[in-house]
């Protein structure tokens, strides 16, 4: 026990420090009683963990007497207890004084040892380096609670706590630094942190930016410096100039997909505004350089190129300078909805108009003996411009295949040739190959579309019109047939897209993913496509729609196979395929750490190239910090570079057979709580607070993809994030305890530890579920039950905390462990921080729903109140949606 407390000596330091300055700030402003209030709270909430009943009697009765007036602040005071410890705990894994078990070695030096003393050879290494392709794609989905503006404030708080790490300060110099901190806890404290509005498809692509800038921009090229200097260190070798293993696209503000608000007038805007950021980026970056690049040694290119001037390197970034400025002129004004002309000679338009020039410099200082200059803010420069170009991001289309049948179903209702909804898959497939291979356009002149109609077209319009690199792929969701496919590509083809877009199919459902690889087969059979596709071709896998149609281990298993048929289909037609993982930030959506989540693909799927959905709190909580950017930077490297030249091993028969058993006992325990279960939907409307999340200003998007729909057309977020609030977890568990059980009883449990041990899927999986049931807490699920649900529904409850604690009892077994988490003790102390601090949000927001339920009109207060105790909840699972 003592080398835990010493082990978090520092972070506990932090958390009580930030805590405290916490308890300063709400005396200043509320007074004695109610700081004193708060902490009794606390205290009775710690001693109730441990077992005191009494303790617990004691708090919950100071939480259900609370006055009107008290109930924001209590709420608030507890929430930014959350985001505090969050912080800090931030902080921590990136701090000096972090300890070996938190701060894992660099995964990429670790590697390279592996590799170079074994059976890799250094140009293996090197090629597989230089063709990677990790396309991180930012997500709004947001279950990111907080607002842009208290996350600036977070990240100051953490300049801070990184600044007193300083053992060489002053007296006077840490007195500064912990008014500045008390200063900043202050304007936290008196900002409301609960958005007064729902955010617009342009906030959310913003917040996206600014994550950005704020972070990625200088961590990018400081991970590509790490990643040469551990390279050079082994082989001597230096990597190249234009390097970007990792670069990154965006669905903020291109993913329509049951989002009415984004439109094709909100994509263009959110195109500029992300051309605009990185043109204001790269003029800073010039400004520097121009401040620096003194020198008059030139080579002969740059003589000729500058006309033989004094100052050939300053000449060249004036120029950069003056074009970058105008570049933000003219796309300041097309943000205002002007169309202004342009001369594109005079702005930056093509990544070559930057690329070129700088490149100039840079082989003229290394040619003049001047390499040591060429290698520092030019060669971050060149490198932010491999990475980011000049769009930031590019730009996913995401577009359900319902839209796209709707709008050729229309088109040949009006041209009086049928009606292409009524049409067999392969009368569809013809009518559309043979219009792909016509020239003549289809689309008359004359037709006046529905709406609906109008603004699938609009975006095909608008696509057109765009250089190929501010977009990414267009993203198909509920795939599951060829014509799915076709149909966007016809509808580009007649809207003028000059450049073949890679189109992608999105398998989600359980159905979908069992056929993806006959849908694929049948594709790349079609002589005309597999032409199209020019060798590479892209699918996504859905993570969180699978889960909720199947259960956790049915769904794993299902995307299990099909990537690996995948994979042999791709194979077998000669092309490379390119696997987008839609994974969110939960269990439940398809989570896992990133390095683990790779490296339990099945071998072969990865092949150095891959794309990975972050989404909401899980960008900021992996990037949102320049430091802890890196970390993730080389996580990803090392685990892509890992599981290409390294892969997992081929699952025996036995391990396959065992799974097959497992995925179909738990996908029939699942369905048969959360689709045959009479009382199931009631059950999850009372005990959770579902209803209540849609009035949380969260994302643009609607919770549902039908007002009137039940659990099928609730999305898979709103969906994991109401049972994390009442703690019980279940999408991320539901069904896998049973299998597994089921599994033992077979006399399977050796063989079960076996495959925990020794194959990276099954391990992830179990890993994963021991996590969940560590963070789940039936004693606070039963709470909510009492004050929610009507008696008799009780029955369900109490059959469902039954399945979650056989759950539990299962992985212990498996693990060979009488406590969940032994092996990770990081990651069990995070949750115990927290417990105190989200127990009391826990049972006052039961108590809050208890009261709005009551009322016909809850008033402003509760209603707030609610908002901030599901906000703190969230900020204390950390991985809600």
């Amino acid at each position: 026990m003592e080398q835990t407390t010493d082990m978090y000596a520092s972070l506990r330091a932090n958390v009580s420090m930030l805590g405290q300055i916490l308890g300063e700030t709400m005396r200043d402003h509320l007074g004695d009683s109610f700081l004193e209030k708060v902490e009794q709270i606390r205290q009775l909430a710690k001693s109730s963990r441990k077992g005191d009943s009494a303790a617990r009697e004691q708090m919950l009765q100071l939480l259900n007497a609370l006055p009107d007036d008290e109930l924001v602040p209590v709420a608030k005071a507890f929430n930014q207890f959350l985001n505090l410890a969050n912080i800090a705990e931030q902080f921590h894994t990136i701090s000096r004084n972090c300890d070996e078990l938190v701060c894992v070695p660099d995964p990429v030096e670790l590697l390279l040892s592996r590799m170079l003393n074994g059976p890799i050879d250094q140009q293996q290494m090197l090629d597989c380096l230089k063709t990677m392709d990790i396309d991180l794609v930012l997500t709004a989905h947001p279950t990111e609670i907080s607002r842009r503006t208290l996350i600036q404030k977070y990240a100051a708080v953490v300049d801070c706590l990184a600044a007193l790490e300083n053992d060489k300060l002053s007296q006077r110099e840490t007195k500064q630094l912990n008014l500045r901190l008390r200063q900043l806890v202050s304007q936290i404290w008196h900002t409301n942190e609960i958005r007064s509005e729902r955010p617009t498809p342009v906030d959310e692509a913003r917040w996206g930016l600014a994550t950005i800038e704020a972070s990625l921009w200088q961590a990018v090229p400081d991970f590509l410096r790490q990643l040469n200097d551990q390279i050079e260190e082994r082989t001597g070798l230096q990597l190249p100039i234009d390097i970007a293993p990792v670069r990154f696209s965006s669905w903020m503000g291109g993913d329509r997909d049951g989002n009415p608000f984004v439109t094709a007038k909100v994509t263009q805007e959110v195109l500029d505004r992300n051309r605009h950021a990185a043109a204001r980026l790269h003029l800073k970056d010039i400004v520097e350089l121009l401040a620096e690049l003194s020198m008059e040694d030139a080579n002969e290119a740059l003589m000729a190129y500058t006309n033989n001037s004094r100052e050939p390197y300053r000449d060249v970034l004036r120029d950069l300078r003056q074009k970058l400025r105008n570049t933000i002129d003219f796309l300041n004004a097309r943000i205002e909805g002007h169309q202004p002309e342009v001369d594109y000679s005079t702005i930056i338009w093509h990544e070559d108009d930057l690329k070129t020039p700088l490149m100039l410099l840079y082989h003229s200082l290394c040619d003049c003996g001047m390499r040591l200059i060429a290698n520092g803010l030019l060669l971050n420069m060149l490198r932010r411009l491999a990475c980011f170009g000049i769009h930031m991001v590019r730009l996913d289309i995401r577009q359900d295949a319902a839209r796209h049948a709707e709008v050729l179903a229309e088109l040949t209702r009006y041209l009086g040739i049928g009606d292409y909804a009524h049409w067999g898959e392969s009368e569809k497939q013809a009518f559309l190959l043979k219009e792909l291979t016509n020239r003549r356009p289809l689309l008359p002149g004359t037709w006046q579309p529905s709406d609906n109609v109008a603004e699938v077209l609009a975006t095909c319009r608008l696509i057109a019109k765009q250089p190929a690199r501010a977009l990414g792929s267009y993203v198909i969701s509920m795939a599951g047939k060829p014509s799915d496919v076709l149909a966007v590509l016809l509808l580009l083809k007649e809207t003028g897209c000059p450049h073949p877009m890679r189109v992608v199919p999105l398998f989600e459902t359980l159905e979908d993913l069992n056929n993806a690889a006959s849908c694929m087969t049948a594709l790349l059979n079609l002589d005309w496509y597999r032409g199209y596709t020019k060798g590479t071709q892209e699918v996504m896998i859905g993570y969180s729609d699978s889960a909720k149609d199947a259960g956790v281990m049915a769904a794993a298993w299902a995307q299990y196979r099909a990537q690996e048929q995948l994979v042999a289909v791709c194979r077998n037609a000669g092309v490379k395929l390119i696997l987008f993982h839609g994974r969110g930030g939960t269990v439940g959506r398809g989570g896992a750490p990133a390095h683990d989540a790779i490296l339990s693909q099945p071998p072969g799927s990865v092949d150095g190239r891959i794309r990975v959905t972050e989404q909401g709190e899980m960008i900021r909580f992996k990037f949102g910090l320049p430091k802890q950017a890196i970390q993730s930077l080389a996580l990803y490297t090392s685990a892509v570079m890992e599981a290409t030249l390294l892969p997992p091993p081929e699952p025996k028969p036995e391990w396959r057979e065992c799974m097959e058993h497992i995925a179909s006992d738990s996908v029939t325990a699942y369905r048969k709580v959360v689709r045959e279960e009479p009382d199931f939907v009631p059950y999850f409307r009372a005990a959770t607070p579902e209803i209540e999340l849609g009035k949380l200003p969260l994302g643009s998007r609607p919770a549902k993809r039908r007002v009137d729909g039940g659990i099928e057309s609730l999305r898979a977020i709103p969906w994991i994030f109401a049972w994390s609030q009442n703690r019980l977890m279940l999408p991320a568990w539901l069904g896998a305890g049973e299998s597994l059980q089921a599994a033992i009883d077979r006399g399977e449990k050796v063989l079960l530890q076996e495959m925990e041990q020794h194959w990276p899927f099954f391990r992830t999986r179990i890993s994963m579920m021991e996590m969940v049931y560590a963070k789940a807490e039936p004693n606070l699920a039963r709470y909510y039950e009492t004050c929610l649900v009507p008696v008799e529904l009780h029955h369900l409850g109490d059959e469902l905390i039954a399945r979650l604690q056989l759950g539990m009892k299962v992985v212990l077994e498996l693990t060979d462990s009488d406590t969940l988490m032994a092996h990770t003790p990081w990651n069990r102390e995070s949750i115990k921080l927290r417990n105190p601090y989200i127990d009391p949000l826990n049972f006052l927001q039961a108590e809050l729903l208890r009261r709005t339920r009551r009322e016909q009109q809850a008033s402003e207060t509760l209603e707030l109140a609610l908002m901030l105790t599901i906000a703190g909840v969230a900020a204390g699972m950390r991985n809600t949606g």
